[in-house]
Parts: structure tokens; sequence; C-alpha cells
């Protein structure tokens, strides 16, 4: 199938449940992404902040970016002043300095805090005591240029659906917590990031509001060739 054809099927599958559909453009080509646009879909997600820029200067500029990937400081100043959603937020530090480039744009940049639930050690984010420590520091409530929408998860890489569903399942008891705990009276942290192309259907069941799909949509990578 086309990638207008998949992008069609994902959005009769997924709008009527309120789950957004976050087009993961990782590799692929600006062609890939422009047939996806022409298809209707507007949120593009990236892991790095290179390949982001580069696609970003090419590309209508109403597609709404997240970047997916892990963050270092010294690179939020290249997408400060256009990035949509910021998902990989997993230190205080960060937060900061995203702060500090959101203010010198003008900006309020949207972040989700990704937190740590899969049983693999490659993986970034806080856990959950850590997460739970930033925003009930002081230095949390000076950043007026950010805004917590919620949080973003990555399940363990594994063939065993009861773990990922545990996962998931984790997760958003914890996001439920949270947003009673300081979120209460803002309704803007509405977001919970779970499920990528081969467990999103679990994480949708469990609660996910907002997939991130690459092959689904864009087919998969060919393999490298020895």
């Amino acid at each position: 199938m086309s990638i207008a054809d998949n992008i069609s099927n994902l959005k009769k599958e997924t709008v009527p449940m309120g789950v957004a559909l976050l087009a993961v453009s990782k590799t692929k080509p600006v062609a890939d992404l422009q047939r996806a646009y022409d298809a209707g879909q507007r949120l593009f997600g990236e892991n790095t902040v290179q390949e982001l820029v580069e696609k970003q200067e090419q590309l209508p500029k109403d597609i709404e970016w997240h970047l997916i990937g892990h963050l270092q400081t010294n690179k939020v100043k290249y997408i400060a002043p256009f990035i949509s959603m910021i998902q990989s937020v997993d230190s205080l530090k960060l937060l900061q300095e995203i702060n500090k480039h959101a203010a010198k744009n003008n900006r309020i940049i949207d972040c989700l805090l990704q937190i740590y639930i899969a049983d693999e050690e490659t993986k970034y984010g806080l856990g959950f005591d850590e997460a739970i420590e930033i925003l009930r520091s002081e230095e949390f409530t000076t950043l007026k240029n950010i805004r917590i929408r919620g949080l973003m998860g990555i399940a363990t890489n594994t063939d065993s659906e009861k773990q990922i569903k545990e996962e998931y399942y984790e997760l958003k008891t914890f996001f439920d917590g949270v947003k009673v705990s300081f979120f209460r009276k803002e309704p803007s942290f509405n977001i919970l990031s779970m499920g990528m192309s081969s467990d999103y259907k679990i994480a949708i069941a469990q609660g996910s509001n907002m997939i991130r799909l690459g092959s689904t949509i864009f087919g998969s990578r060919p393999k490298k060739t020895t």
C-alpha cells in the first residue's frame, strides 16, 4: 500500500478513539514526507536535530515537528525557533536549556517528560522518582517558557505482549497520578505518548493518546547488505 493509503487506514482506526498519529520520519527521504503531508499528515517526529533541521527547511511550514530522540543541551538552540514539541526531556538541566532558548525566541515550548519504563539499559528517560523530584523542585517553578504537556515512554523491545502491556499500564497509572498531583488545574497536561509500529495497539488499549509510527506509515527500512 502507498503512504497515503497507510495514513488513511491508520486515521480511520485512531481518530475515533482520540489518538494522535505522529509520523516518525527518521532516515526517510523528503519526498516520502511530502507524500505523507499531501495525504493530510501534519505531525512528524525526528530522532536527531540535524535531520530535523534539514527537513524543516525543505518542507511546508505548517508541519508540527516533534523531537523524539535523545536531545543534548548544546543542540537545543538549533530547534528552539520552530519546534512544536520535545518529547524526550530526561533531565532538569535539559528543561532549563529549553526554557532559556524558548525565551530568546519569545516562545513557550511544549515538552513531554520521557519516563524510563523499559527493561533495557540502552533506553533514556527519567525514573518515576526522578520525574517527581523535578516537578517538586523550586527550579522547575521558575521555568516560564516551557509547558509540560504530558509523558512519553518506550517499552522494552520484546516479543512478550504481557511485559509491554505491564510497562504501558505502569506509565498510564503514573501519568494519572502526576496529573492529579501537579497538573489538576491545567487541561494542557493531556498527552500520553506511548506506542510504536510494533506495539501501538497494546499502547492504545493501555491509554495512549499519541502513537509514534514509522514503518507502518512509510514501510520497513531496507536491510543493510554486507
